[in-house]
Protein backbone atom coordinates (compact mmCIF):
# COMPACT_ATOMS: atom_id res chain seq x y z
CA UNK A 1 0.00 0.00 0.00
CA UNK A 2 1.37 3.39 -0.98
CA UNK A 3 1.75 6.11 1.64
CA UNK A 4 0.18 9.44 0.69
CA UNK A 5 0.14 13.01 1.90
CA UNK A 6 -3.20 14.39 2.97
CA UNK A 7 -4.70 17.11 5.13
CA UNK A 8 -6.38 15.89 8.29
CA UNK A 9 -8.47 17.98 10.70
CA UNK A 10 -6.68 18.16 14.06
CA UNK A 11 -9.59 16.55 15.91
CA UNK A 12 -9.50 13.53 13.59
CA UNK A 13 -5.70 13.31 13.69
CA UNK A 14 -5.82 13.06 17.49
CA UNK A 15 -8.40 10.26 17.49
CA UNK A 16 -7.05 8.27 14.52
CA UNK A 17 -3.32 8.58 15.12
CA UNK A 18 -2.75 4.96 14.00
CA UNK A 19 -3.24 6.06 10.38
CA UNK A 20 -0.53 8.73 10.56
CA UNK A 21 3.07 7.90 9.68
CA UNK A 22 4.53 11.39 9.94
CA UNK A 23 3.00 14.75 10.82
CA UNK A 24 4.14 17.78 8.87
CA UNK A 25 3.05 21.40 9.14
CA UNK A 26 -0.15 22.58 10.78
CA UNK A 27 -2.29 24.85 8.61
CA UNK A 28 -5.15 26.51 10.50
CA UNK A 29 -7.15 23.60 11.94
CA UNK A 30 -5.57 20.85 9.80
CA UNK A 31 -2.34 18.88 9.80
CA UNK A 32 -0.51 17.87 6.64
CA UNK A 33 0.52 14.27 7.20
CA UNK A 34 1.82 11.16 5.50
CA UNK A 35 -0.69 8.41 6.16
CA UNK A 36 -1.35 4.66 6.08
CA UNK A 37 -4.45 3.42 4.29
CA UNK A 38 -5.49 6.67 2.68
CA UNK A 39 -8.82 5.31 1.41
CA UNK A 40 -10.08 4.23 4.82
CA UNK A 41 -8.94 7.50 6.35
CA UNK A 42 -10.87 9.46 3.70
CA UNK A 43 -14.04 7.51 4.52
CA UNK A 44 -13.48 8.20 8.20
CA UNK A 45 -13.04 11.92 7.49
CA UNK A 46 -16.46 12.01 5.81
CA UNK A 47 -18.25 9.95 8.44
CA UNK A 48 -16.63 11.79 11.34
CA UNK A 49 -17.87 15.18 10.12
CA UNK A 50 -21.43 13.90 9.83
CA UNK A 51 -21.56 12.19 13.22
CA UNK A 52 -22.05 15.60 14.86
CA UNK A 53 -24.80 16.98 12.62
CA UNK A 54 -26.18 16.73 9.07
CA UNK A 55 -24.49 19.01 6.53
CA UNK A 56 -25.06 20.28 3.05
CA UNK A 57 -22.64 19.42 0.24
CA UNK A 58 -20.48 22.56 0.56
CA UNK A 59 -20.07 22.26 4.33
CA UNK A 60 -19.15 18.59 4.10
CA UNK A 61 -16.64 19.23 1.31
CA UNK A 62 -14.89 22.00 3.26
CA UNK A 63 -14.85 20.25 6.63
CA UNK A 64 -13.73 16.86 5.31
CA UNK A 65 -10.50 18.37 3.93
CA UNK A 66 -10.51 16.04 0.95
CA UNK A 67 -8.89 18.57 -1.35
CA UNK A 68 -9.62 17.08 -4.76
CA UNK A 69 -13.30 17.45 -5.61
CA UNK A 70 -13.32 14.36 -7.85
CA UNK A 71 -11.94 12.23 -5.00
CA UNK A 72 -14.45 13.76 -2.60
CA UNK A 73 -17.29 12.91 -4.98
CA UNK A 74 -16.03 9.33 -5.33
CA UNK A 75 -15.88 8.81 -1.55
CA UNK A 76 -19.25 10.49 -1.07
CA UNK A 77 -20.84 8.31 -3.77
CA UNK A 78 -19.30 5.21 -2.18
CA UNK A 79 -20.72 6.13 1.24
CA UNK A 80 -24.18 6.80 -0.18
CA UNK A 81 -24.18 3.59 -2.26
CA UNK A 82 -23.19 1.48 0.76
CA UNK A 83 -25.70 3.26 3.00
CA UNK A 84 -23.12 4.83 5.34
CA UNK A 85 -24.55 8.26 4.49
CA UNK A 86 -28.06 9.24 3.50
CA UNK A 87 -28.79 12.03 1.05
CA UNK A 88 -31.96 14.13 1.21
CA UNK A 89 -32.70 16.63 -1.54
CA UNK A 90 -34.37 19.82 -0.33
CA UNK A 91 -34.96 22.08 -3.30
CA UNK A 92 -31.59 22.65 -4.94
CA UNK A 93 -29.65 21.62 -1.82
CA UNK A 94 -28.62 18.14 -0.73
CA UNK A 95 -28.40 17.40 2.97
CA UNK A 96 -26.18 14.51 4.04
CA UNK A 97 -26.45 12.66 7.34
CA UNK A 98 -24.80 9.59 8.78
CA UNK A 99 -26.86 6.40 8.96
CA UNK A 100 -26.82 3.72 11.65
CA UNK A 101 -24.60 1.63 9.40
CA UNK A 102 -22.24 4.61 9.02
CA UNK A 103 -22.13 5.10 12.79
CA UNK A 104 -21.26 1.43 13.18
CA UNK A 105 -18.46 1.75 10.60
CA UNK A 106 -17.07 4.84 12.32
CA UNK A 107 -17.40 3.16 15.72
CA UNK A 108 -15.22 0.27 14.56
CA UNK A 109 -12.33 2.69 14.23
CA UNK A 110 -13.11 4.98 17.19
CA UNK A 111 -13.39 2.24 19.79
CA UNK A 112 -10.06 0.48 19.97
Amino acid sequence: MKNRLTYIPIEIAEQFNDFIIKKDVQILDTIKARTHDYNTLSLIKLLYQLHKAPMNFSELYLKSNIRMKKSFLNYLRFCVNYNFISKINIGTNSIYSITTKGKTMLGLFMNK
